[in-house]
């Protein structure tokens, strides 16, 4: 167990997004102790073709409920409509209540660059919200939080440009934790889209973990600053 509880905030754009990509991580956190939340911006209402979006809502909130259930995380869900998440204030402003709200001490959303233009907006939206949340002159029915410790970007198919590897975590413990909480996802088990996503992300797990000496594990990017590391001496 951990000698401080942490609070993990997971900003996706769409309800599948951080699960698939680093839902084992979050699995594994859960389990040593910490609060894991997930922020949905969106659901995804929009991927599914043999439905239409008004019934594809409630499925993709009954899977992030499931999902969520399946690692011992809590779930918000984002008032924002899939393929418009509007890269402006109001969800910048929405996302800093959330993290006044949760007062998380670490966060976790997209790298910056991606071919979906709701990644891209919601790695924005967070970066500016972690900001707008700290800022006492910023007008707030909740008080301001500045414990952001971390600020983490997972890995995704659709968010390779510019991302490296950075921090490899160990989740050979928690993939079958990680395979609960992603199947719960129609579209993960492959019933909808032709990409396979699950076959895809645990094939990167594996690539990852031969990359760090590890059977198992997830990467995260961070912010170029976080890379300058200062020492007195060779470490």
């Amino acid at each position: 167990m951990p000698d401080e509880q942490r609070t993990i905030l997971a900003v996706g754009a769409h309800a599948g997004d951080m699960e698939v990509s680093c839902g084992a991580v979050l699995a594994r956190q859960s389990r040593l102790g910490d609060r894991v939340i997930f922020l949905h911006l969106t659901l995804g209402e929009g991927g599914n073709p043999r439905i239409s979006s008004a019934a594809y809502v409630d499925q993709k909130r009954r899977e992030a409920e499931a999902a969520a259930k399946a690692i011992g995380a809590g779930v918000i869900f984002g008032p924002y409509r899939d393929g418009e998440l509007p890269d402006d204030e109001a969800p910048r402003r929405y996302t800093a209540d959330v993290i006044r709200q949760v007062k998380p001490t670490h966060v976790i959303t997209h790298w910056r660059n991606s071919i979906h233009k709701d990644h891209a907006a919601a790695h924005a939206i967070t970066m500016d919200a972690v900001l707008l949340a700290s800022l006492e002159g910023v007008e707030s029915s909740h008080p301001r939080h500045r414990g952001v410790r971390k600020i983490y970007f997972t890995e995704n198919w659709e968010d390779p440009e510019g991302f490296h590897p950075y921090i490899y975590i160990d989740v050979a413990d928690d993939f079958e934790a990680w395979e609960r909480c992603a199947k719960s996802y129609e579209f993960i088990r492959g019933g909808i889209s032709t990409f396979p996503y699950f076959e895809y992300y645990s094939a990167l797990a594996r690539v990852r973990g031969a990359e760090s000496g590890l059977r198992l594990a997830v990467a995260f990017d961070v912010d170029p600053f976080e890379k300058k590391n200062t020492y007195t001496s060779l470490p």
